[in-house]
């Protein structure tokens, strides 16, 4: 059976059906200023392009312009893990919302293929790159000189970037405030990352968090009755160091945990003794990932603003703010039932 292809909708068309020349029609439909047309005919013409299903030639614009219209978003395992996705929501609306396309290419954690997986962005006429990452980690990534924007989110570089990053150094203080004004009067703090401690450079959001958490805490009204330092951040993890204090005999009337896994462990380990979050005691967290809503009773979590890094980072390569430096995002505090009330 022969197919035909459907005809495009050319400016000509839009021209004819709005009575229109086509020079008055390019100019409304391509905003183009000086214009002395009327704001009727300006509005006729575009409703008749939008009945007709006119589109812009892509390519004709581009050779115009200089610019695509498109960005490329180089993932280091956002796009095949749960705990960043958010991310690309944000990048996606952005770049949306301004008319913008977005490639992905994805690295799978391999540090090897973001050289690569730069160079055929750059191939592919991209106007600007977003390099972003799962962990926050200070990393060395070579990046490729192919002239290109570059913005980087939830990492950082060796040399002078421009990068967006959650506000961990006010993190931990806003933690340690809500554990305040929930009226407990003591604290643990479980989750603290033994290879953090030992280099904390390359992990630069852990060790701001918890220097946050400790400044904080040697300011408060609280008596802390220790720090747990954890090999991984697991429900395993979070389980065995809560099993440890419980045994030792401490009885906080406040439990930090490092992340929303190690809480899901802190949370089974409190059943077996019989206590609850948010009744016998507060369980307070960080990132709020889907896990935080799906506990029983709901976790309290300090949200990593993933959504909110990956707009702002399309907004500022749109936008030509690239001077190397950071830009940090609030990390609000989601509230739900596990926070006592003394």
């Amino acid at each position: 059976m022969e197919s035909h292809k459907a005809k495009r909708v050319t400016l000509a068309d839009v021209a004819e059906a709005s009575g229109m020349s086509k020079a008055a029609v390019s100019m409304i439909l391509n905003n183009k200023p000086g214009s002395r047309l009327s704001a009727e005919a300006t509005e006729r013409v575009r409703g008749v392009a939008k009945e007709l299903g006119y589109r812009p030639n892509a390519a004709a614009q581009s050779l115009r312009s200089g610019k695509t219209r498109t960005l490329g978003f180089i993932s280091d395992q956002v796009t095949v893990t749960r705990f960043a996705s958010e991310m690309i929501t944000g990048i996606l609306r952005a770049a949306e919302s301004r008319e913008h396309t977005v490639l992905i290419a994805e690295t799978f954690g391999k540090p090897e293929q973001m050289a690569e997986a730069i160079k055929q962005m750059a191939h592919r006429d991209v106007d600007g790159l977003i390099l972003g990452f799962m962990d926050s980690r200070q990393r060395d990534l070579k990046i490729p000189q192919t002239g290109l924007p570059t913005v980087l989110v939830n990492g950082i570089d060796d040399s002078p970037c421009t990068a967006v990053l959650p506000n961990e150094n006010e993190s931990g203080a806003k933690a340690v405030r809500h554990v305040v004004e929930s009226g407990a009067r003591s604290v643990a703090v479980i989750g603290e990352l033994g290879s953090a401690e030992k280099d904390p450079r390359t992990y630069p959001s852990i060790t701001r968090r918890f220097g946050s958490l400790r400044r904080s805490l040697s300011e408060a009204n609280l008596e802390v009755l220790g720090h747990w330092v954890l090999d991984d951040w697991n429900p395993t993890d979070g389980y065995q160091a809560t099993t440890q204090m419980l045994s030792e005999g401490y009885k906080p009337e406040a439990i930090i945990c490092a992340n929303d896994r190690v809480a899901m462990g802190v949370f089974q380990a409190l059943a077996e003794e019989g206590l609850t979050p948010g009744a016998d005691l507060s369980v307070l967290s960080f990132d709020d990932e889907i896990i935080a809503s799906y506990l029983r009773p709901q976790l309290s979590s300090i949200r990593l603003p993933y959504e909110e890094m990956g707009a702002l980072a399309v907004d500022l390569l749109l936008e030509g703010s690239l001077e190397p430096g950071e830009h940090q995002i609030d990390m609000p505090l989601i509230e739900r039932d596990s926070m006592k009330r003394n």
